[in-house]
């Protein structure tokens, strides 16, 4: 269900952010090192940190704000 809102924001803001997706299942160890205990997680990261966290689906609108923050 998230996977075409996050596939928009990333051509909607290509070239101002990188998107990246984590299977956890692949990948258990990066996942436990995030606290990630539910899927779908997005991470909003800034300078390698994390400045937004959001679990569940979210609407686009509040994506696209979250993310309107970072480049501030």
């Amino acid at each position: 269900m998230i996977a075409p809102i996050v596939e928009e924001l990333a051509a909607e803001n290509s070239g101002a952010l990188k998107v990246a997706k984590i299977n956890i299942d692949d990948s258990p160890n990066t996942a436990a090192s995030f606290g990630v205990s539910s899927i779908p997680t997005l991470m909003i990261f800034k300078n390698g940190e994390v400045v937004d966290r959001f679990v569940g689906v979210q609407p686009k609108k509040r994506l696209q704000d979250a993310i309107d923050q970072t480049k501030e």
